[in-house]
C-alpha cells in the first residue's frame, strides 16, 4: 500500500498556495478558492486510488483544518 499524499493550503505573500508533492504549486488570491481547488485535486487523486489528506493552515501557520479522502 502506498503512503498517503498530503495537499497543503497555506498563505503566501501573494495569496494562498495549494502545494502537493509532484504537482506544480498553485496560487490563488482567495483562501476559499485555494481550499476548493485542493478539495477537487484530492477527490481526483482519491478516485485514482491514492489516499489524500488536505491540510489547511491559517496566516500564522497554525493547522486549522484537515480532511481525509480515502482511496476509492
Amino acid at each position: 500500500m502506498s503512503a498517503q499524499r498530503i495537499i497543503w493550503v497555506s498563505p503566501v505573500a501573494s495569496g494562498w498556495a495549494v502545494v502537493c508533492a509532484g504537482i506544480e504549486p498553485l496560487v490563488f488570491r482567495s483562501g476559499g478558492r485555494a481550499e476548493a481547488q485542493a478539495r477537487r485535486l484530492a477527490t481526483c487523486l482519491a478516485q485514482l486510488g491514492r489516499a489524500v489528506q488536505v491540510r489547511i493552515l491559517d496566516r500564522a501557520s497554525n493547522l486549522v483544518g484537515a480532511q481525509l479522502y480515502p482511496a476509492a
